[in-house]
């Protein structure tokens, strides 16, 4: 299911490379979409304490929160309403409308999502006793925690091709075809190498191989939640061999303690920069730099982290073809048995033929 490329278990060199997919925005390969389970567990990270502790019980208790099949579609949709109502409608009486009744489309969609996320009565308890036995358990989420927590995975990372719009999606698909024209096009003529160039410029701006992020903050996060997704899916990772692993390790809490401490970076980093595009004098400079400084230093401390989670998912991805070629051994063991049972009957059958007599309709 994951085909991006492993880069090893050596500490360093893992930190060396999440720390280069995230100054980039950019991890190599295309990656599959957060699965549920881990962008809910990064869409914890910004809700409060008591919420995240239901959802966290909620977990442990085998609760799942109402799919819409993968929050990545309301992120999308929630940038591109952001799009539509951002145009500059200045002197534009009749795009205004064309871009309002967009917003309002997208809204709708929106917030048919919320409703399937909310109100769910499949998911959510639903009656005085119902809910009354849910807070005892202290697994019941009220009205407003499940708003909130929909209001959360519209941040579910996810690359910008996925969210770029249409225009930039289809601009991008008309390059590609364009690359690919000029170097048919040049081929065998006394410009094929400067086709060559072209081509090559014109399908890097189109590149769709990577994956690319808004900033270093959702790149770790998106990071993190695909290593959850990779242990938690995998075959080994369920099997005997990681039971004591699976004991000790509650991935999803630590995914979402990494979000909740990326969140808090991000909006510290931020309220720094509006300080330091204000600042008029040295002593602020310096105590903005000074806090830059302890910073990097949290930033440092939460690659190690992360970087933790993807050796984990290396070794876990490595194992399953140990875990596959022991199920064949077993499987073949169970066979051999199956046959020697079944061999052993059909003797036993024969043995009973040849020494069965009929008398009349009677067998002795």
């Amino acid at each position: 299911m994951f085909e991006h490329t492993e880069i090893g278990t050596s500490r360093e060199r893992v930190e060396e490379q999440v720390r280069s997919w995230c100054e980039r925005a950019r991890v190599d390969g295309r990656w599959p979409m957060l699965s549920d389970a881990s962008s809910v567990a990064i869409a914890a990270g910004r809700l409060d304490g008591p919420t995240r502790e239901i959802l966290a019980a909620r977990r442990r208790a085998g609760r799942s929160v109402p799919s819409i099949g993968g929050f990545a579609t309301a992120r999308t949709l929630a940038e591109e309403r952001s799009r539509w109502l951002a145009k500059d409608t200045k002197n534009k009486p009749g795009s205004a409308l064309v871009y309002r009744m967009r917003a309002t489309e997208l809204t709708k969609r929106l917030d048919h999502l919320r409703t399937i996320v909310v109100m769910s009565t499949d998911h959510y308890a639903h009656g005085v006793r119902a809910v009354r036995r849910e807070r005892r358990d202290g697994i019941h989420l009220d009205l407003d925690q499940r708003d909130a927590l929909f209001d959360a995975l519209l941040h579910t990372p996810v690359p910008k091709q996925h969210i770029g719009g249409l225009a930039v999606r289809t601009g991008l698909s008309v390059l590609d075809v364009a690359a690919d024209r000029v170097a048919e096009a040049s081929k065998n003529t006394r410009f094929e190498n400067a086709g060559d160039r072209a081509s090559a410029v014109m399908a890097q701006v189109a590149d769709q191989k990577d994956d690319v992020f808004a900033d270093r903050y959702e790149t770790l996060l998106f990071i993190a939640g695909t290593s959850y997704d990779r242990v938690n899916f995998s075959p080994a990772w369920r099997s005997e061999h990681f039971l004591v692993q699976r004991t000790q390790l509650d991935l999803a809490e630590e995914l979402t303690q990494v979000a909740v401490d990326t969140n808090s970076l991000q909006d510290i980093s931020t309220e720094l920069d509006d300080i330091a595009g204000a600042m008029l004098d040295d002593a602020t400079r310096v105590q903005v730099a000074t806090r830059r400084a302890v910073l990097e230093s949290v930033w440092t401390q939460l690659i190690d982290r992360v970087a933790a989670l993807v050796r984990v998912a290396d070794l876990v991805t490595r194992s399953e073809g140990d875990h596959s070629a022991m199920n064949v051994v077993q499987k073949a063991h169970s066979l051999d048995n199956r046959i020697d049972a079944l061999v052993s009957r059909a003797g036993n059958r024969e043995l009973s033929a040849d020494n069965t007599h009929f008398v009349g309709d009677q067998i002795t």
